[in-house]
């Protein structure tokens, strides 16, 4: 049965994967909303869907279609972050269910707003963690499982995406509306590493600002030095890529690269939701809070070999910032 959709934020990097899985679905979208009225990439997958630039006309058009007995079945909401929580509600409000991009809400607390709203209109929330459908995380729970409290792992986490000027100028580099790099660049593998290890037991951050971002994390068998970084030019010879893009998980001498077949997950993501197995709030939140506690931890002092070797590169200085 084909399924009408109503995307929120479609002048994006992200809304193609979203109106591609749609599309590859074989469903229907019947309109779309951005401010931003560039968006000739709908003729490329909906050419028939209606675009809205504000929302309250997106609003009466929803009503005027309902009653003429169009049902909305999903909205995609692939909005700026700080704006995900209104327009998840905007959408249960309308009785579909949503699928939210990462991060689902930028604060902890808002995420039990979410889950009463789920229940007041009897809809569903679901959200993009598509780093727990790449096929390298079978391989590593593999590697993992001879690892104890006792026996403890050493693991080292690589997530470098270059970006250029245009990041720190608009919305994504303000931390206010983004949540800063480490929730719009990592909250993917912080999720990944929660869903393998469980809680963390301990954080700490040497360096958190607009274009890196390095700590330690200590879950119950598993120390863990991350890095993130949206720094182009960084000395990655040792690191598989695939575009100048780093997404790497180390393990002894094994290396498991996220890089590979990452632009295909969104259609995975989406038939998991179909088959009634898609992540939910609650499957979100922990990697929710984990971010929020990098972000609100003081840094600590950073020493020679205690963390990712790259943390203790120079950084250069950004003429935005």
């Amino acid at each position: 049965m084909v399924k009408n959709f109503v995307i929120i934020g479609i002048g994006g990097y992200v809304a193609p994967k979203h109106l591609k899985a749609i599309k590859d679905h074989k469903h229907n979208l019947v309109a779309a909303l951005d401010p931003n009225d560039s968006v000739g990439v709908l003729d490329s997958y909906f050419p028939d869907a209606f675009f809205f630039t504000e929302l309250e006309r997106l609003d009466r058009h929803i009503e005027k279609i309902k009653s003429q007995g169009i049902i909305i079945d999903y909205f995609v909401i692939c909005s700026p972050n700080y704006l995900h929580d209104a327009h998840i509600r905007f959408g249960l409000k309308h009785g579909a269910d949503v699928i939210c991009e990462k991060p689902l809400v930028l604060n902890p607390w808002n995420v039990t707003s979410l889950i009463n709203l789920e229940k007041e209109t009897v809809q569903k929330v679901y959200t993009i963690l598509q780093m727990r459908l790449h096929p390298e995380v079978k391989l590593i729970m593999e590697s993992i499982k001879m690892f104890t409290s006792e026996n403890r792992g050493k693991l080292t986490l690589t997530y470098v995406a270059p970006r250029g000027h245009w990041y720190h100028a608009s919305w994504k580099g303000d931390r206010s509306n983004s949540g800063g790099i480490v929730t719009n660049i990592g909250i993917h593998m912080f999720d990944l590493l929660q869903s393998l290890f469980g809680s963390v037991n301990e954080s700490v951050v040497y360096v958190n600002n607009h274009s890196r971002a390095a700590g330690s994390l200590l879950f119950e068998t598993f120390d863990v030095d991350w890095f993130l970084s949206i720094e182009a030019n960084l000395p990655l010879d040792n690191y598989p890529k695939i575009n100048s893009s780093v997404r790497c998980i180390e393990i002894g001498d094994k290396v498991f690269s996220f890089s590979k077949a990452f632009s295909d997950l969104h259609f995975d993501s989406y038939r998991e939701i179909f088959e009634g197995n898609g992540f939910t709030i609650e499957d979100a939140l922990p990697s929710i809070e984990i971010v929020h506690s990098i972000n609100n931890s003081k840094l600590c002092e950073v020493k020679e070999n205690s963390t990712h070797p790259l943390t203790l590169l120079p950084q250069k200085n950004h003429p935005f910032v």
